[in-house]
């Protein structure tokens, strides 16, 4: 099947923008990857200190043998559902890179918090600054010359892309992202928001409400729902970082297992020291990106990756811009109805056919890059098969033509909706991004007074004041990078999506982040330049009309235009509003973070 024309002429526009930093790049990972065993260019005490806690075969091998040994760098906690079963997995590897005549050691961990737990709390303002200091300790990790190859245990909102930054500086290693799986599905996610909004409006008590959390988020496991961590495990397979199949698997099953013993034989089949050495950075370039991008529109994906994958572009010196989203989001239609897009959950998508079905889709479509590395060697299209256990053994299968529940996973023939359901705004209120997908057709423009304000907790306390019983934009201004480390604001969801089932027009426009999790509320975030920097967000007044059109892809503030640039941008006293824990810890990365569309960090 042909390239579809707009996917080619995207992917050639990002190569010519980036030719001389992709080069630059290669040129690094190119120098750095030595002759033989890094690790026999180590003296003799740096040798000794880097084997002296092995057990003696591995002392050996890592002493005497030609072997690789790899990396196991592990976001590991008892915290996070996602990651709870990597308990087990660092000596799993060990045992494994055994059998093959090779080493394996854990070269180090990263941070890893939970977006779930400090949702509204003063310690989601650390959250997206926490990508950086994950890829900082990832390359921490690597960074004592010891390794061939490496394997990274991660999987939720700013661990996969951190890892996968700090990776990419380390880019001529071979390496491959290892995942968990997600949890059983717990109660049906319309049934659980309907008690959120219950709550919202004083209808449901505290316990009924964390009754209900407590059955949707009850085991270990990736949360089901299709938010950045499982947005994350799609790229990962769909820019072939993953085993074919292994993003959706579950925990803990001789299935997952075996596809965690496999991915060790691949990274050292691709190895430092092999004939078909493969680096990571070879197979993260300009195709796997724009694949990437697709997949994205394609499953309804986090609108975090507008920051993410921008970010993981430059690590890999490709300069991805939010025009290049919006080009493919024309194109690529959605295959994918997962909560909170649709009724059903990622276990839901993955027993529909999942990321193998979703990619042979778009193969055949054109929709897709086939002619890139993959940690199973060139070619995509590796990645139409399905896993599965014949008598113990691993084997790959071809995907089915026929989707399994066609009310979650459609083929190319029939799509939810014909685009992927992103869409840019532009106007005097800056640059930002609109996720349309489930935005009822009625509300894809909503002009109404401007409501300002420079916390979200203010708009449930001015809802429960009952001064949000008309049409309004919520305007939630200072909560960019470089204000407060653009937080999440997940909270206003339900108090906003209760107004609009009342009938009132409501929108968002925001300097922050919603993660996608703004469902059918229209809102315009990411908006950049930032109210902290003195961008126009800072200027627009409570009573201002303001319109937010996702049909004509503009976002403005309807009064004259002298008196629009007359005014001065206000400003928020950030001291006094919040002053959480570690938040100065942080200072560096504020002041340090460029604009949410350059990927909001300090890289």
């Amino acid at each position: 099947m042909a390239i579809h024309p707009i996917l080619a002429e995207v992917t050639q526009r990002i190569v010519e923008r980036s030719r001389a930093s992709r080069a630059a790049y290669l040129a690094k990972i190119d120098a750095a990857r030595g002759n033989g065993a890094k690790r026999h260019h180590l003296s003799c005490g740096n040798l000794a200190h880097g084997f002296a806690a092995c057990a003696e075969n591995d002392k050996d091998a890592l002493r005497n043998g030609h072997a690789a040994n790899i990396a196991i760098v592990t976001s590991y906690n008892d915290m996070l559902s996602a990651h709870q079963p990597y308990e087990r997995y660092p000596e799993l590897i060990r045992r494994t890179a055994r059998t093959l005549g090779a080493t394996a050691q854990v070269a180090g961990g990263v941070p890893a918090m939970c977006d779930g737990v400090t949702q509204g709390r003063p310690g989601m303002e650390l959250s997206l600054f926490s990508r950086d200091l994950i890829a900082m300790a990832t390359a921490v990790s690597l960074s004592h010359d010891m390794y061939e190859g490496a394997l990274y245990l991660g999987i939720c909102d700013k661990i996969v892309p951190g890892m996968l930054i700090g990776a990419l500086s380390f880019g001529h290693l071979a390496g491959a992202f290892v995942p968990s799986g997600p949890m059983p599905s717990g109660i049906p996610n319309e049934e659980k928001s309907k008690v959120r909004q219950a709550y919202a409006a004083g209808k449901a008590s505290r316990a009924e409400l964390l009754e209900a959390e407590a059955r949707s988020y009850h085991g270990a496991g990736t949360c089901t729902f299709y938010g950045t961590a499982n947005s994350n495990q799609m790229l990962m397979e769909i820019m072939g970082l993953h085993l074919p199949g292994a993003s959706f698997e579950a925990p803990d099953t001789p299935l997952r297992d075996a596809l965690t013993r496999a991915v060790v034989q691949r990274v050292l089949a691709i190895d430092t020291l092999g004939e078909h050495y493969l680096p990571l950075g070879r197979i993260v370039d300009e195709r796997a990106i724009v694949n990437g991008v697709v997949g994205l529109h394609a499953t309804g994906g986090s609108t975090n990756h507008l920051l993410h994958l921008v970010a993981i572009a430059r690590a890999a010196g490709v300069e991805l811009r939010w025009d290049d989203f919006d080009a493919l989001s024309a194109v690529v239609p959605l295959l994918a109805r997962v909560y909170p897009n649709g009724y059903a959950d990622v276990n839901h998508f993955h027993d529909a056919g999942g990321m193998g079905f979703l990619i042979d889709q778009l193969l055949d479509a054109g929709l897709l890059h086939d002619d890139v590395n993959t940690i199973m060697g060139p070619g995509l299209h590796h990645y139409r098969k399905v896993p599965a256990l014949e008598e113990g053994a691993l084997v790959w299968k071809p995907v089915s033509k026929e989707s399994g529940n066609r009310g979650v996973l459609r083929s190319i023939q029939e799509p939810f909706r014909q685009d992927g359901g992103l869409r840019m705004l532009k106007g005097n209120l800056g640059r930002g991004v609109i996720k349309v997908s489930s935005v009822p057709d009625d509300r894809m423009v909503v002009e109404a007074p401007a409501i300002v304000f420079d916390e979200q907790d203010d708009v449930k306390a001015a809802f429960d004041r009952g001064e949000l019983n008309c049409d309004f934009v919520a305007v939630v201004r200072f909560q960019g990078p470089r204000a407060r480390g653009m937080p999440e604001l997940h909270k206003l969801t339900p108090t906003l999506s209760l107004l609009q089932d009342r009938g009132h027009r409501v929108a968002l426009v925001t300097d922050g982040r919603m993660s996608g999790a703004s469902g059918r509320v229209p809102a315009a975030i990411h908006v950049t330049p930032e109210a902290e920097a003195g961008g126009p967000i800072a200027r627009v007044r409570t009573g201002d009309l303001v319109r937010v059109d996702a049909v004509a892809g503009t976002m403005e503030v309807l009064v004259p235009a002298d008196e629009w640039h007359a005014r001065t941008p206000e400003a928020a006293d950030l001291a006094v509003h919040h002053s959480g824990m570690g938040r100065e810890l942080f200072a560096m990365f504020r002041q340090s973070a460029v604009t949410a569309d350059l990927g909001a960090g300090v890289f």
